[in-house]
């Protein structure tokens, strides 16, 4: 790995655990029917998310330009480039990692779905960014997600096979940074982590019912052996998202139970 590169990750992973406590905000195209609550105002979003100091903030190109400004250089960019859905109905690529470097980013995050017809394509898509990076010595986030097709419809799979074949085609398309669905099973997840040849982070998952379950949850990936998290509607979604973020960074760099980052976070 060349130094370029490595300055950026050692950025994203600068604290003493080695894991990564990170919020996203790219939230884009996925949303067909509206927008979520928590990201109607996203400069207030991200407003309230830089105070409980994240590790990173990953987001889409337009509010990198148009809501990053204030905080430039005081917490790590990543742009995430995809505009994607799970039916295939949205599959195309809003930046570069050219633009990741004009806008001064630390990582350049690409969305992959693997399972089904096309997922060649979204592969396709990945190497091909990963290619462009490496000339800039960018680092690449593969945000990749096996599906699974049932009654006439597309999810998002969960089994542990499926989440270890994603993380495979992840290594080897040639990601820096693979970040895939926590399984539910902590022994599942830490054959997956083990079998990679780079640093696997935890996809924050759907909506929990509640702050404490979604902590917990992130608690089973850091024993697992996991290299952190990306959290979103789980951080927004909910009130107090400065208080939220210092919860999970609590899990994640300090081992702490869902109970007591509650507690160390004032929540």
């Amino acid at each position: 790995m060349n130094t370029g590169k490595l300055v950026r990750l050692n950025r994203i992973f600068a604290h003493a655990s080695g894991r990564l406590c990170s919020v996203a905000v790219d939230h884009f195209m996925g949303y067909q029917t509206g927008l979520p609550a928590g990201l109607r105002d996203v400069p207030a979003a991200i407003r309230a998310l830089v105070k409980g100091r994240p590790d990173a903030i990953t987001m889409q190109i337009g509010m990198a330009r148009n809501a990053w400004e204030p905080y430039a250089g005081s917490v790590p960019l990543i742009l995430q480039s995809s505009m994607i859905r799970l039916d295939d109905s949205a599959m195309a690529q809003a930046a570069s990692p050219e633009d990741a470097i004009r806008l001064g980013a630390d990582g350049f995050a690409i969305a992959c779905f693997v399972r089904g017809p096309s997922e060649w394509q979204y592969m396709q898509m990945v190497a091909k960014a990963i290619k462009e990076a490496d000339r800039y010595e960018m680092p690449v986030i593969c945000h990749i997600y096996p599906r699974v097709y049932a009654n006439g419809k597309v999810d998002i799979s969960f089994t542990p096979e499926d989440i270890a074949w994603a993380a495979r085609c992840a290594a080897e398309l040639g990601a820096d940074v693979i970040k895939v669905p926590y399984c539910g099973d902590v022994n599942s997840y830490a054959q997956i982590i083990s079998e990679s040849p780079v640093r696997v982070v935890a996809a924050g998952g759907p909506k929990a019912s509640d702050l404490r379950s979604s902590l917990a949850m992130i608690a089973d990936v850091v024993k697992s052996g996991a290299a952190g998290a990306t959290i979103g509607r789980n951080i927004w979604g909910f009130d107090n998202v400065t208080a939220n973020v210092k919860a999970f960074k609590a899990v994640i760099h300090e081992g702490m139970s869902a109970e007591d980052a509650l507690r160390k976070a004032g929540l």
